[in-house]
């Protein structure tokens, strides 16, 4: 993968950053996205170039608008040559009953989890059939499998990627490109520990409560799954040694759907 650029979103931080950096330490140049304080995201874009010797750059594009995502998009094949690895990782979530469920929050996480990975597919798949290789990952969950309470527009969405990841793993399989998705199950990233004060509101419990009953408890494992985890399933993917897996749904869940 030496060489080749890689595209990752929501990459400022949790999951997105682990997998750009296991990118960057196999010698594949970043294009970093995502929220945060602007200092220290320069810093953190520094210090990845100065670890791997690579090229690192950020594009502060925000993924709910088309017409920013052609923009970075465009950046990308202006400052480093195209991306021939796309990971759509950037998402939010929200729980809610479904009677008093935003339709703001329903419509945003649509947005952000589902619509914002078909513009960058679409504006990046051409030039990977050109090349005659690519590697696409996107970033489902264990909801993509399985459902939850009062999260559905999340599950509406991880659903809807899954369908999408075997979608195009079929339009891309004779040009080299593969598509996956994988799908973990709790990891400790910002994203669950906002959705734990929601979760035990919703459901009447202690924050305690909600970790260790309703989070832990769907994995027969009873631990987080660590983003260094999901980060080196997602190298291996994009790797030579991952390219005869394309349409798959990868779960690491620790035995979550397994149930």
């Amino acid at each position: 993968m030496a060489g080749k650029t890689a595209l990752v979103t929501g990459s400022t931080s949790g999951i997105g950053l682990a997998i750009a950096s296991g990118l960057a330490a196999q010698g594949v140049k970043i294009m970093l996205n995502g929220l945060g304080d602007p200092g220290e995201i320069e810093a953190l874009r520094a210090e990845m170039a100065r670890t791997y010797g690579i090229e690192v750059l950020f594009d502060g594009a925000n993924l709910l608008r088309a017409d920013e995502i052609g923009g970075l998009i465009g950046a990308i094949d202006a400052k480093l040559g195209g991306v021939d690895i796309l990971v759509n990782n950037a998402g939010i979530q929200h729980v809610s009953p479904i009677e008093s469920f935003p339709p703001e929050k329903w419509d945003a996480i649509i947005g952000l989890n589902l619509t914002s990975s078909f513009h960058t597919v679409r504006l990046t798949f051409e030039k990977m059939k050109t090349r005659r290789w690519g590697r696409i990952v996107n970033m489902a969950s264990a909801h993509a499998l399985v459902a939850s309470p009062f999260k559905s527009a999340y599950v509406a969405a991880k659903h809807g990627l899954l369908g999408f990841t075997k979608t195009i793993a079929l339009e891309g399989a004779e040009f080299g490109i593969t598509c996956n998705a994988i799908c973990p199950g709790y990891v400790k990233t910002p994203l669950v520990e906002k959705q734990i004060p929601d979760t035990a509101k919703a459901r009447g419990m202690t924050e305690e409560q909600v970790i260790r009953d309703v989070l832990l408890a769907a994995q027969p494992t009873k631990e987080f799954v660590h983003v260094e985890d999901v980060a080196a399933l997602a190298v291996f993917l994009c790797s030579d040694a991952g390219k005869a897996i394309n349409g798959a749904p990868m779960s690491i869940d620790g035995g979550w759907v397994a149930a």
